[in-house]
């Protein structure tokens, strides 16, 4: 026996009339009459009577109404929960951000995702390195970069300045604060490895190298050694927090480009979209 007959059966006794459960279907007058004319004849027996109030289910046709019904309403338990379900966003999201980034930021861009789309997990690799998104290491890359790769997609969600930072008992130190000028006179905190290559470090090597007493090769362990009161550390202002003290812009880092950045193959790749959308979305809305 066809369900589809089943389920017109059933509209037709709710709705009164062939004509209504025609509309709800959006089909014509004339294929309901029918598939119910033929259903009368494949079990041998009427199913409507024509009263004052419209069509009336018969005896028969109320038995057969307890079971359409019960199949209606597996039917569309199957749509809510697993039909529903395959076509929510589900599954491991896994981006990677700088330390200071994932640390300080992602869980809070996270925090409405997490609420609205419970099946979407995620999987945060705190690193500078560059991963290779199209081995899918990572899905979503946050970085500070001024041109990032070709192969990757992205957007640029904000600039962030440069400031020098030092501990709150720095000022108890010296007298005077630092100026460009005279930098010279004061501890400083330098690069090593691969950012010597940024342009703060650069300009620093280059006019200060002699006055550095402690180097880092990430931004994060600038801001504690500054923090615990080795010298002035030199960084984006993403990195601002209680516990150190930022005393003014430093130019010659010039500014970081933050991107939000993937891999053109998962831009139809719903949960994908979804979580590169808040990320851009959050990013946008801070003041650095």
């Amino acid at each position: 026996m066809d369900w589809n007959s089943l389920k017109i059966l059933a509209l037709v006794a709710h709705k009164g009339s062939m004509s209504g459960a025609a509309k709800e279907l959006g089909v014509n007058y004339t294929t309901v009459f029918r598939r119910m004319e033929s259903l009368e004849n494949e079990i041998g027996g009427k199913l409507f009577e024509r009263g004052s109030k419209g069509y009336v289910a018969t005896p028969l046709a109320e038995k057969m109404l307890v079971f359409a019904n019960r199949m209606r309403d597996g039917a569309e338990q199957i749509e809510r929960q697993i039909v529903g379900r395959e076509f929510q966003p589900s599954g491991v999201v896994k981006i990677t951000a700088p330390f200071n980034i994932a640390n300080r930021y992602l869980p809070e861009a996270l925090r409405p995702l997490a609420q609205d789309y419970p099946d979407i997990t995620f999987e945060i690799l705190s690193s500078n390195d560059d991963f290779n998104l199209n081995s899918r290491v990572a899905d979503i890359a946050v970085r500070a970069t001024s041109s990032p790769p070709d192969h990757l997609i992205g957007r640029k969600v904000a600039s962030i300045p440069w400031a020098m930072f030092v501990a709150e008992s720095f000022m108890e130190r010296f007298a005077q604060p630092p100026t460009l000028e005279t930098l010279a006179d004061y501890p400083l905190i330098g690069a090593s490895g691969s950012m010597l290559n940024l342009p703060a470090f650069t300009w620093l090597e280059k006019n200060h190298a002699t006055a550095i007493v402690a180097r880092c090769n990430e931004l994060t362990a600038m801001s504690y050694c500054a923090e615990s009161g080795h010298g002035i550390a030199f960084l984006p202002v993403d990195q601002r927090r209680s516990g150190l003290v930022e005393l003014a812009e430093f130019a010659p880092g010039k500014t970081s480009d933050m991107w939000v950045l993937s891999h053109p193959d998962l831009k139809k790749t719903e949960r994908i979209r979804i979580v590169v959308e808040q990320l851009v979305s959050y990013f946008r809305s801070l003041d650095f």
